[in-house]
């Protein structure tokens, strides 16, 4: 099996708006994209034709065919396809990455231990044959959809433990771990997440996340490229701009909705993140065509 029946298989499913095999996404585009902004959750996004390119804070990741990325946390990141076209699109797959799947692994086999030591969230790893092969028979399940409940959990199982023993294996292990250094921070962001619009006390993440404020600060930054107050900015930024999308509400109104106190503000801190004051940013992107999946789809 190789990267060319990946190929196939992608492109004969990847027209429905879902796919039967639950946390399994595909993805197709025929020309470079511009960079869209939006929250990751976590997942694998492995890329079978084409290349893409991911930006976290400043830190900039590229990956092409037989490549794949990481997302362990839910992190705000901008991507965008850099190589593709209609001759030969570019071509994604992608898994959620579950920490209870992922726990449930490391209780049952002999994986070593993460260890507590932050690492950077994402990096980019060439596939394995084994990889490849696992994703094949996991999109022919589309093909077969009375196997699926039976085998897709076995195969969720083998890709998981492919990564494990990857490159990436420590990142991933990290996932699954409630006492390491990388669950403990992603306690924090789900917290700014759900409270997007509250006033920020770092003191207090950093002891939901059971840490000193010096060693939060650390890792924090060190797992998501930026600081807290930057990790909500963004939040809130890209909820305005789904707001914006979606409902008929002024531009000081939704400003003052996702949390700031100034109409001004808000819009100079849009511009500068989305390249577009806030009402023509969203008056172009309700004329764009809908899209099938949401962020985590669009990484793979």
């Amino acid at each position: 099996m190789s990267l060319d029946e990946l190929r196939t298989l992608i492109a004969r499913h990847v027209d429905r708006p879902t796919t039967a095999v639950d946390g399994l996404m595909l993805s197709a585009e025929y020309r470079p994209t511009p960079p869209r902004a939006g929250v990751a959750d976590p997942v694998l996004a492995l890329v079978a034709q084409g290349a893409k390119r991911i930006v976290l804070g400043d830190r900039v990741y590229d990956y092409r065919a037989g490549q794949y990325l990481v997302v362990p946390l839910d992190l705000p990141v901008t991507g965008h396809v850099t190589e593709a076209s209609p001759e030969r699109p570019e071509l994604g797959a992608g898994l959620a990455l579950r920490p209870a799947a992922i726990a449930s692994l490391l209780l049952e086999t002999d994986a070593a231990p993460a260890g507590r030591a932050p690492s950077p969230a994402l990096a980019v790893s060439d596939a394995s044959a084994d990889l490849v092969d696992a994703f094949v028979r996991m999109i022919r399940l589309l093909d077969r959809p009375a196997d699926i409940p039976v085998l897709a959990p076995m195969l969720e199982r083998e890709i998981l433990w492919r990564l494990l023993n990857g490159e990436q294996g420590t990142l991933v292990r990290q996932i699954g771990l409630a006492d390491s250094r990388l669950t403990q921070i992603g306690r924090a962001l789900r917290w700014i997440r759900d409270h997007y619009t509250d006033v920020l006390r770092v003191e207090d993440l950093a002891r939901m996340s059971g840490m000193s404020l010096s060693p939060f600060h650390r890792h924090f930054r060190a797992l998501t490229a930026m600081t807290p107050v930057q990790y909500q900015k963004q939040i809130r930024l890209q909820e305005a701009r789904l707001r914006l999308m979606s409902s008929t509400e002024d531009v000081a109104t939704v400003g003052f909705a996702v949390g700031y106190d100034s109409a001004s503000q808000f819009s100079r801190e849009y511009r500068r993140h989305f390249g577009l004051p806030p009402g023509r940013d969203a008056a172009r992107l309700r004329t764009e065509p809908p899209r099938r999946a949401g962020t985590a789809a669009h990484l793979a």
